[in-house]
C-alpha cells in the first residue's frame, strides 16, 4: 500500500513549534488521512486541532466570522455567556457505514471581528503561552489588500501585535523550548490575506496544501474500493493504475463523490465513462462514438468542404485516428492529459485553413459550432492574456472569468481555433505552453480548466507575403512555408519551446492553382446564395450556362486570392447586381425562376 505521509502536514507540525502564525492555503476543502484519529479520513480543521494538541497546545480556539468561537472545543477558555449561541457543524466523509446522526451542538460567540481580535489579544497576553487560535474561512476577513478599510487595518494591527506577544525569545529561559501561542489562518487563496501581514515577516509561514499526490489517491481508492461500482475489475493492477492516473487533479473529496455517483447508477459504467459523467454530465465522449466505419469516411467528408488540400486532410485524418485509438500524447505521458491533437495550419490566404477546422469540428463533434474561434489579431497587446484566462483578483472583470477558459468549461468537447496566431502578442503564446504540455490552464479565479478533450488548431499566414505561386513545385512551396514558421518562432519570437510543443504537426496548405478546384469551390460557395433566395423570396436561381459561368468566376478570382477571392468575385459579379435586380422586382419574384446569363464581362438576369 502506498505511503500516506503528507509533506504539508510535516511542515505544519514543524512550523507550529517555532512560528507565531501559519497561513494554511490551497486544497483546504478536501478530506485527509488522520493518523491521530485511528487512520480515518476527516476534514482539515479536525486534523489541525489534533496535531496542535499533539504538539502540546492546551487550548484550541476555533473561530470564523459566521459562527464565532466554537465554545465546545475548549472548556478552558472563559467566554461571555450572554454571547453564546448554538450551531450544528458536521462533515462526514467516512466511506464505510453511513451515519446520519446529528452533529454535536456547539456554542459560538464573538462573530464580529471587531470583538474577536481584541479578545484574542487579551487571551494570549493573559494565558499560559500554549493557546492555538484557528481562524477558518480567512478568505472573508479582509477585503482588497490595496484598499483596506479602517476596521480591516485595525484587525491587521491587532493580529500583528498579538504575534509579537505569542513567542518567548529569552534564549536562556525554560520557555524558549516550549511552544508559544499561535494563530492559524485557513484560506483557499493566500492572496486574500494582505501581503503586509506575511511578507518578510519571520513570525509567519505559509503552508500550501496541494491536490493529492498519486500515492495518496492510490491509498484512498485501495482502502475504499468496495464503494466504487464500475464494470472493470479494480483488482487488476493495470486497470487500477489507469484509474489512479485518470484521477490526477481530483481531490479526495471529489473521488469520494465519484464513488457515490457510481452507486447511484442502475447499471455500472466503466471508470472512463463515470469520470466523463462526473466532469461533463455526459457518459459518452464524442471520441468514443467514433467508429472505424465513420473514420473510413473522414477524407470524403472533409473534402466536400475543403477543396485542393489532400495532404492537409491526410494530416487531420492521422491526428483523429491517433486520438481515436488512444495514442495521443503517449510518447510524453501515459496519463494522456494532453489535448487530443494539435495542428498548425499555414499557407496563403483563402485556401481553406479555417474551413478545415470547422469541417473537423462537424465531423468529430457533430456540430460546426463546436469549433470555438479566437481571432488573435484582437489579442495584440501585452495584457490581452487577461481576456483569455480572466483578470486576477482585485482587477476589473475578475468575476467574469476568461473568454477561453469559460468557453472550454461550457464546451469541453470542441475544436479550439486560434486564427492568425502570428498577430497575437508574444506573451499570449506563453499561455499555450501549459495547454499543449499539460492539457490544462488555470484561470484568473484559480479554477483549473481541462483541455484534454479538445483539438487545438493554430492558423497563420506567416510567409504568405514572401511566397508567391509562379508555377513552382507545390512540395517546395509547402517546405518554404514550414521553414518560415520555424524561423518566426525561433528567430523573431525566440520561443522555440512552443515550436517543440507543436512538433511535426505544421501543415502547409497549397496555393489553389487548378481551375477545376476553383470551379468546385465557386459552386460550393454559391449554394448559400441559392438557398437564401429560395428561403426569403421563394424563387429559384438557374444558370443559362453553369459551367461557363463558374469558369468565368474562377478566372476572375486569381490564384493569389484563393477561396476568399472567389467570394469577393461572386459578390462583385453576381450578388450585387442580383440584389439590385430583385429589389426593383421584389413584388413579382415569388415562385419564379430567375435565369442568370453570362454576357462577358457581366451577368444578366431575367425570369425563365
Amino acid at each position: 500500500m502506498a505511503e500516506k505521509k503528507m509533506a504539508w502536514l510535516d511542515r505544519f507540525n514543524r512550523d507550529s513549534g517555532i512560528k507565531s502564525s501559519i497561513i494554511v492555503f490551497g486544497n483546504t476543502d478536501d478530506i485527509y488521512f488522520d493518523t491521530l484519529n485511528s487512520g480515518k479520513y476527516g476534514n482539515l480543521i479536525d486534523l489541525l486541532i489534533r496535531n496542535l494538541k499533539n504538539k502540546g497546545y492546551e487550548k484550541i480556539v476555533k473561530w470564523d466570522r459566521v459562527s464565532g468561537i466554537d465554545g465546545n472545543l475548549s472548556d478552558k477558555i472563559e467566554v461571555a455567556e450572554e454571547n453564546a449561541s448554538a450551531q450544528t457543524d458536521g462533515n462526514d466523509y467516512d466511506l464505510g457505514d453511513e451515519d446520519d446522526s446529528a452533529s454535536e451542538q456547539n456554542t459560538n460567540l464573538y462573530t464580529n471581528p471587531a470583538e474577536f481580535f481584541p479578545y484574542m489579544m487579551q487571551v494570549i497576553k493573559g494565558g499560559s503561552g500554549k493557546t492555538a487560535f484557528i481562524l477558518d474561512y480567512s478568505d472573508f476577513i479582509f477585503g482588497n489588500a490595496n484598499s483596506l478599510s479602517d476596521a480591516e487595518r485595525q484587525y491587521l494591527t491587532t493580529l500583528g501585535k498579538t504575534l509579537k506577544d505569542s513567542q518567548s525569545y529569552d534564549m536562556l529561559s525554560p520557555k524558549f523550548d516550549a511552544v508559544g501561542n499561535i494563530v492559524v489562518l485557513v484560506t483557499k487563496n493566500n492572496a486574500m490575506i494582505p501581503p503586509a501581514f506575511y511578507l518578510n515577516n519571520p513570525l509567519v509561514s505559509s503552508v500550501n496544501i496541494s491536490l493529492p499526490s498519486r500515492s495518496e489517491r492510490e491509498s484512498f481508492i485501495s482502502e475504499n474500493k468496495t464503494c466504487l461500482k464500475i464494470t472493470q475489475n479494480i483488482d487488476d493492477k493495470k486497470i487500477f493504475d489507469d484509474l489512479v492516473d485518470a484521477l490526477d487533479g481530483f481531490s479526495l473529496k471529489e473521488i469520494a463523490q465519484l464513488m457515490k455517483l457510481s452507486r447511484q447508477n442502475t447499471e455500472p459504467l466503466s471508470f472512463e465513462k463515470l469520470i466523463n459523467l462526473y466532469k461533463y454530465g455526459e457518459k459518452v465522449s464524442p471520441w468514443e462514438e467514433l467508429s472505424k466505419e465513420k473514420l473510413a469516411q473522414v477524407e470524403e467528408r472533409l473534402s466536400t468542404r475543403v477543396k485542393g488540400q489532400p495532404q492537409a486532410i491526410d494530416k487531420v485524418k492521422e491526428v483523429i485516428i491517433r486520438a481515436y485509438t488512444g495514442f495521443s500524447g503517449l510518447q510524453h505521458s501515459a496519463k494522456q492529459k494532453k489535448p487530443k491533437g494539435t495542428l498548425f495550419f499555414v499557407g496563403p490566404t483563402g485556401v481553406g485553413k479555417t474551413e478545415l477546422a470547422k469541417a473537423l469540428a462537424e465531423f468529430v463533434f457533430g456540430d460546426e459550432n463546436a469549433c470555438i474561434r479566437f481571432d488573435m489579431s484582437e489579442y495584440n497587446h501585452e495584457q490581452s492574456d487577461q481576456r483569455l484566462v480572466g483578470a486576477p483578483p482585485g482587477y476589473v472583470g475578475y468575476e467574469a472569468g476568461g473568454q477561453l477558459t469559460n468557453a472550454v468549461k461550457e464546451k469541453p468537447f470542441c475544436v479550439i481555433l486560434f486564427d492568425e496566431i502570428e498577430k497575437a502578442h508574444g506573451r499570449i503564446l506563453d499561455k499555450f505552453l501549459q495547454i499543449l504540455e499539460d492539457g490544462r490552464l488555470t484561470d484568473g479565479k484559480g479554477e483549473t480548466v481541462s483541455f484534454a478533450e479538445t483539438i487545438i488548431i493554430f492558423t497563420s499566414n506567416i510567409g504568405a507575403a514572401d511566397v508567391s505561386y509562379t508555377g513552382k513545385d507545390l512540395k517546395q512551396i509547402r517546405e518554404t512555408f514550414v521553414s518560415k514558421v520555424k524561423d518566426h518562432f525561433v528567430k523573431e519570437l525566440k520561443r522555440p519551446e512552443l515550436l517543440n510543443r507543436i512538433g511535426d504537426n505544421i501543415v502547409a496548405f497549397n496555393f489553389i492553382s487548378d481551375p477545376n478546384v476553383f470551379i468546385q469551390i465557386a459552386k460550393a460557395k454559391f449554394i448559400a446564395v441559392e438557398n437564401f433566395v429560395k428561403e426569403k423570396y421563394k424563387a429559384t436561381l438557374v444558370f443559362d450556362n453553369e459551367a461557363e459561368s463558374f469558369a468565368f468566376i474562377a478566372e476572375r478570382s486569381g490564384i493569389a486570392n484563393g477561396g476568399r477571392g472567389l467570394l469577393n468575385t461572386i459578390e462583385t459579379y453576381i450578388v450585387n447586381p442580383l440584389s439590385e435586380w430583385i429589389f426593383m422586382r421584389s413584388d413579382g419574384v415569388e415562385g419564379r425562376r430567375i435565369k442568370i446569363t453570362l454576357t462577358k464581362p457581366f451577368f444578366e438576369f431575367d425570369f425563365a
